[in-house]
């Protein structure tokens, strides 16, 4: 016998209206989610070892269906669908330092709640993550190596600071005559510090290289150059941007160059040691400056005015040195990677017109008015507690990159759209998860000091140091 009549239902876990014809769109839904907390590792954890124990507690006003947990955005287990929520996770599959743990519960109405994270570091030496090889003597033998680019036939190009021009055949055999031995000023932080292929290399054979003029009046200077298989076709240089004057100083040169989606080649140049030069637009240096391939400047460059003047190659201002620098392929997107002073190293968003506020701000430091922030920063000494501060367990000196992992590759699924970088001093390598709110994660080490990274035709991460190129790769 029915007890309830017609009018109402009545339900254990909720008390909810329902029509007689079972028709429920229109009556009141289920919409508050569940909340949780982690419990273990606390934030901040520092030396994690062995296996983990990765645990929270939920909580829903109607009943908590599942807890997801990740590491470095990727599912941790499968889900669980009641308490105890916990999971396990063996650090020894992840690379030594920063790493970030997440959880997130659902309902039975798909409510999901905010993901809880915590960042913490794990101990060890591991150079790189489960799944991932490291070949450190993949190309040895280089001198005071300052940039590289790959050809489309697969073959490097490496920028040694004295002058020379190295070349890696596409089976990593670092040949013994160099593309060309220039004569450059190679005092401080001068000398040959980058190269790029034109977009049409196949057909015009054309390789950019941005060195410092040596002299009386020495300069930094672009140039381009005519490639006769793996040597220099001679009397070939074309110079086509020669740079102020540098004053005594002889550091903050920049040098990176890459070429845009758009065809254009963008470069970037340092401030010669002297901030007041990245704030003002007349001169340009503490720039990212914006040429056509011939070494002409577009018209649609944001600063230009007056055509003809070099200022009008400026496309973005209020940078230190960035030593390097980032293209996405067919996104076109660009992350500048600007090496701090005192406190900050820092990755920019590029874009048409942004000051990036040095010597004013540094890092997360004093970004007023018309200054755009950087996307991520890290500090030169650690915080207290360890990973506390404003990029958590990382610290260096000079922040170096970067690589965009395409979106597809012998990498694993996760690591793709990632943004690598390095620094200098510490030698990490870390990647930039963009899909998840741009948190950075350990990704492994190189013995060395890392200068330059790029993602190679077959979709292994190389890293140059200064004596050599480093290879990971997905078995």
């Amino acid at each position: 016998m029915n007890r309830f009549p017609c009018g109402a239902a009545f339900l254990a876990t909720a008390v909810l209206a329902v029509s007689c014809d079972g028709d429920n769109s229109r009556m009141p839904q289920e919409t508050q989610p569940p909340t949780v907390t982690i419990t273990a590792p606390a934030n901040f954890a520092n030396g994690l070892a062995g296996q983990l124990t990765f645990s929270a507690d939920a909580n829903d006003n109607v009943g908590v269906a599942s807890v997801e947990f990740q590491v470095d955005g990727v599912a941790a287990g499968a889900a669980q669908t009641s308490p105890p929520y916990s999971v396990s996770v063996d650090t020894n599959a992840y690379a030594t330092g920063q790493h970030v743990l997440r959880v997130r519960a659902s309902d039975a109405a798909g409510n999901e709640s905010p993901w809880a994270s915590v960042t913490v570091s794990f101990g060890g030496s591991r150079t790189q993550p489960a799944g991932i090889t490291r070949n450190t003597a993949y190309v040895t033998g280089l001198s005071s190596a300052t940039a590289f680019a790959q050809a489309p036939d697969g073959r490097l190009f490496i920028s040694q600071q004295g002058g020379a021009m190295r070349v890696v055949d596409s089976n990593g055999t670092l040949l013994t005559t160099p593309f060309m031995t220039h004569t450059v000023d190679s005092n401080g932080e001068r000398g040959l510090l980058g190269v790029a292929f034109h977009p049409d290399f196949t057909n015009n054979q054309f390789v950019y290289a941005y060195y410092t003029v040596p002299g009386s009046s020495s300069h930094n200077r672009i140039s381009r150059f005519t490639a006769n298989g793996d040597v220099l076709m001679a009397a070939s240089e074309l110079p086509l941007v020669d740079l102020p004057d540098l004053s005594g100083a002889t550091n903050h040169n920049g040098g990176g160059m890459h070429f845009g989606v758009d065809g254009k080649l963008y470069v970037s140049v340092g401030e010669n040691a002297n901030g007041t030069n990245s704030q003002n637009l007349n001169i340009p240096l503490g720039k990212l400056l914006r040429f056509n391939d011939d070494g002409t400047i577009p018209s649609d460059n944001p600063f230009c005015t007056t055509q003809g003047n070099l200022a009008c190659a400026v496309w973005a201002y209020g940078l230190r040195n960035p030593f390097t620098f980032a293209i996405q392929p067919g996104t076109g997107r660009i992350h500048i990677n600007d090496v701090g002073e005192g406190t900050w190293e820092e990755i920019n968003v590029g874009a048409a017109g942004a000051n990036y506020g040095w010597p004013g701000s540094e890092g997360p430091d004093n970004v007023t008015g018309n200054v755009t922030g950087p996307l991520f920063a890290y500090g030169h000494t650690p915080a207290v507690p360890a990973g506390s501060g404003t990029g958590g367990f990382f610290n260096g000196c000079a922040i170096i990159g970067g690589a965009f992992y395409p979106p597809s590759g012998s990498f694993p699924a996760p690591y793709r759209g990632s943004y690598f970088f390095a620094d200098l001093c510490t030698s990490f390598v870390a990647r930039l998860d963009l899909a998840n709110g741009n948190a950075a994660y350990a990704f492994g080490a190189v013995p060395g000091n890392p200068v330059g990274m790029l993602v190679a035709s077959d979709g292994a991460l190389l890293v140059l140091t200064q004596s050599s190129v480093v290879r990971f790769t997905s078995p």
